[in-house]
């Protein structure tokens, strides 16, 4: 027994520092303001990696969540390590734009989604119904965390070594962390004995079959959707938003409350919905977060928008625990890596309509009152939708 727990904690602990080393993307805006500068790219150009990089990366969560459910996670883990690291090091020898969008966006992209999909299924098998929501929470709180790390670290290395030398050393680093974190994560045994689940679980185990003829599951799909690109909108344009409303140039101050806030809800937000339920949860975030963003026009200050900025945080947080627990809870925990991909694919498509709906109001009016209006509808249509769903 005490063997297990520390297998637990040990499956834990890496799943989470994986999510961590690979949270490099979320930094993207730094690396890409240095690429311009020093490269001569335009913004457009420099923008193309990372947009490549969040579509590869949901790609690479449908497919290899299955594959992960055949092969086991160590397996998969190992070839996203793989991948993330030759991607950014490769990155390291070259100034290509089209190079740049296959090494970072094609094939670091595909590693980080293949560890995104391996890590919280992985985890969340070592641990009791009751915690799925907060052991999802912990795990995906690595990527939240990671700008806090990210962010200093290559403001140094581009200062210190320049752009190639930054991938480089990144990659070197992801490569040999990750490669090792990766051959802690296996199933527990008690997970391999078909016999023991039959007699132990109470859930059904469905697999994508079952999913894609259920309405439960486009439910959650379009709430997670909607939900998704609100806050996904909200970060990508915040350095703007406080500028036009506050005249202070304190983007970089508010991106680290929202990555505090954002782990924060990841944490919270799966441990309060192991207590009071999936779907009341999300109810509560849908509706403190639509007040927000009705609110978020009135929001003049450094500290109202420090306020503003660390609700939508959690808010946004919190749909990365709650989520991919639901989808556990109604399908099962043995193809939890390919349901939990294709679940994902909500939150890829939220990174579409949000930043590009926010850019598109923002081009139009030069303000975001309406994109404010917006969000607050699009969380309203998340509530309802919440409304028919029985916890």
């Amino acid at each position: 027994m005490k063997n297990n727990r520390l297998s637990a904690l040990l499956v834990l602990i890496s799943a989470t520092v994986i999510n961590i080393i690979g949270g490099m993307p979320y930094t993207w805006s730094a690396i890409s303001q240095a690429i311009i500068s020093s490269w001569g790219w335009t913004s457009k150009q420099a923008s193309l990696p990372y947009s490549t990089y969040t579509i590869f990366f949901v790609i690479a969560m449908v497919i290899f969540g299955y594959v992960q459910d055949k092969r086991g996670p160590r397996f998969t883990a190992t070839l996203g390590s793989i991948l993330v690291g030759c991607g950014f090091i490769s990155s390291g020898f070259t100034k290509s734009p089209i190079l740049l969008v296959l090494t970072i966006g094609v094939i670091a992209g595909s590693g980080i989604g293949i560890h995104t999909v391996t890590t919280a299924p992985t985890a969340v098998k070592w641990y009791p119904a009751n915690k799925k929501g907060l052991i999802t929470g912990i795990v995906s709180s690595g990527a939240a965390i990671s700008s806090l790390i990210y962010s200093p670290l290559g403001r140094y290395l581009l200062n210190s070594v320049g752009i190639n030398y930054t991938f480089l050393y990144i990659g070197i680093g992801a490569l040999v962390l990750t490669t090792f974190l990766s051959q802690f994560l296996k199933y527990p045994e008690t997970y391999m004995n078909t016999e023991e689940i039959k007699t132990t679980s109470t859930t059904i185990d469905r697999n994508y079959k079952y999913l894609l003829k259920d309405k439960y599951f486009y439910k959650l799909w379009t709430m997670y959707f909607l939900a998704s690109s609100v806050g996904l909108m909200i970060i990508s344009h915040i350095s703007s938003i406080s500028k036009i409303q506050t005249n202070l140039e304190v983007g970089y101050i508010l991106i680290i409350f929202i990555s505090v806030f954002n782990s924060i809800g990841r944490i919270l937000g799966g441990y309060s919905s192991d207590k009071i339920g999936r779907i009341n949860l999300l109810r509560l975030v849908f509706i403190v977060g639509a007040i927000n963003l009705f609110l978020f026009n009135y929001y003049n200050g450094l500290i109202s928008m420090i306020i503003g900025v660390s609700v939508a945080g959690i808010c946004y947080g919190s749909l990365f625990s709650v989520f991919p627990a639901a989808v556990s809870d109604r399908y099962g925990a043995k193809y939890y890596g390919q349901n939990y991909g294709l679940m994902f694919t909500a939150w890829g498509f939220g990174g579409i309509l949000g930043p590009m709906a926010g850019a598109a109001i923002y081009d139009e009016f030069n303000q975001y009152t309406i994109a404010y209006i917006l969000a607050f509808m699009l969380l309203s249509i998340s509530f309802l939708i919440a409304m028919t769903i029985k916890d």
